[in-house]
């Protein structure tokens, strides 16, 4: 019986093992776009060192100042602005309901509310075009319309009134009336004009504002208020800049800074062991280090921050509940941003330079296509301004020396009003939020409204 089973079978048995031969025996297709897109990064790179022009002074210069540039954002605005700003927008990530986000940012909001708000809340800041990144992440991560969210995203660099009032003094008064009507008039009209482009997304997110529950307060509002309130006074604090001239309340603050920041570092630190649950011997050691290296170390108030911001990331991840979620949202944050700002800030150092040198592009170049008040010039002068990196209230001087090299008064503002709301830097990190469709808008709109304020202001004051 067995044997008539096993001789029953051997064609269909060969039949099967030539089917199967025949089948590995053809060659399977090759998806060419996974071998062709790799290698043209690689050949590219090849190309790239291969032809690197190491013999020109001014390239080899360029790469000296790409690199001067990140080391100086890195000293001066990644410790001071940067990391406190990861903090806040980590904080609104947690301690924020997205209903409550969406009743006062909402794209269903009332749009005198949404965008008073948002061009208010952005201009309490007073930071630079990079540090209010993680700012607007934190509110659109939460639900806020694009309107209101770009409102704010503009306003925090651009409505500066230190760097308004510090524009005024140094370049004239109607410049600086004009900086500031121009600045709250964009924050506005941008938003309302990204919101009307996007409208059938913003629609969306307004019916789907309506079925979201009334947000739970889970600690009063006072005490978000004051938390919050603390945070963003501790940042405004460290990251306050020397004005031009000795004297006078703006440099008086500027003298008690550390000792502000220092207050305000009391403040939180008593926060976070009344409403977040920390350790009370935690925040003493840590206050303790803190001071000690403050008062050794008096000269480099950078070492005692840092240790601050050291102590805080081990306050938080060695406490359970709210507090190792806030830092947890803040650490995404961080290496979502970070990395694309430290791109950002090496090309724009080797195509511009920092402030008062010049990398590939040459400043006389610059200087000679802004003079006058043609629509090239401010055209120019905007998209010059869009790309290039300005640190808050660094942008005044910058354009001292221009106007003094023939720069018009219409360029002038046109880049005022473009440049320290915008950055190469920046641009890719609002890319990776919001996308590329949405970014060029944005992008777009800021560099047209600024040549056609700069045209018309050229044209009023000559």
């Amino acid at each position: 019986m067995n044997e008539s089973v096993s001789t029953a079978n051997p064609n269909k048995t060969f039949q099967i093992a030539t089917n199967a031969e025949s089948e590995t025996s053809q060659p399977s297709r090759v998806d060419w776009s996974n071998i062709w897109k790799p290698l043209g990064v690689i050949t590219g790179v090849f190309l790239l060192f291969f032809f690197l022009p190491m013999d020109s002074s001014r390239f080899t210069n360029a790469v000296i100042e790409s690199l001067a540039l990140a080391k100086w954002y890195a000293r001066e605005h990644v410790l001071l602005c940067l990391v406190p700003a990861f903090f806040i927008a980590g904080a609104i990530s947690v301690f924020v309901s997205q209903a409550a986000v969406m009743k006062y940012l909402g794209a269903g909001t009332l749009k005198v509310l949404s965008y008073g708000v948002a061009s208010v809340s952005g201009s309490i800041l007073a930071v630079c075009s990079c540090t209010v990144l993680p700012l607007f992440a934190g509110i659109w991560k939460r639900g806020a319309g694009l309107g209101p969210a770009i409102a704010f995203l503009y306003s925090g660099p651009a409505i500066n009134v230190l760097a308004i009032i510090l524009t005024a003094r140094i370049l004239g008064p109607e410049i600086g009336i004009a900086r500031a009507i121009g600045a709250i008039v964009f924050s506005i009209v941008i938003g309302l004009i990204m919101h009307v482009m996007f409208l059938e997304e913003e629609q969306a997110k307004a019916d789907m504002a309506l079925h979201m529950p009334e947000p739970e307060a889970e600690r009063p509002l006072w005490q978000n208020i004051t938390y919050f309130g603390t945070m963003v006074l501790l940042l405004i604090a460290a990251t306050w800049g020397e004005p031009s001239r000795s004297g006078g309340f703006w440099y008086t603050v500027f003298e008690v800074k550390w000792y502000l920041t220092g207050l305000f570092a009391l403040f939180l630190g008593a926060m976070l062991v009344l409403w977040m649950g920390v350790k009370p011997f935690k925040v003493v050691i840590a206050a303790i280090v803190i001071l000690g290296l403050a008062v050794t170390m008096p000269h480099q108030p950078l070492i005692a921050f840092s240790a601050g911001i050291f102590a805080l990331a081990i306050l938080l991840t060695t406490t359970r509940g709210e507090a190792e979620s806030w830092f947890l949202s803040t650490w995404d944050f961080a290496k979502q941003i970070l990395p694309l700002l430290l791109i950002g800030v090496l090309a724009a150092g080797l195509l511009l330079g920092r402030p008062g040198s010049e990398g590939l592009i040459p400043s006389r170049w610059v200087g000679d296509l802004v003079g006058g008040n043609s629509l090239w010039a401010n055209l120019f002068a905007s998209i010059v301004g869009a790309f290039m990196y300005f640190a808050t209230l660094t942008e005044v001087p910058i354009l001292q020396g221009l106007i003094g090299a023939g720069m018009g008064k219409g360029p002038a503002l046109a880049l005022l009003l473009a440049g320290p709301a915008l950055s190469l830097p920046n641009m890719l990190v609002i890319r990776n939020i919001l996308g590329t469709k949405k970014t060029i808008a944005f992008v777009s709109l800021v560099v047209i409204m600024a040549t056609i304020s700069g045209l018309v202001f050229g044209h009023l004051f000559k």
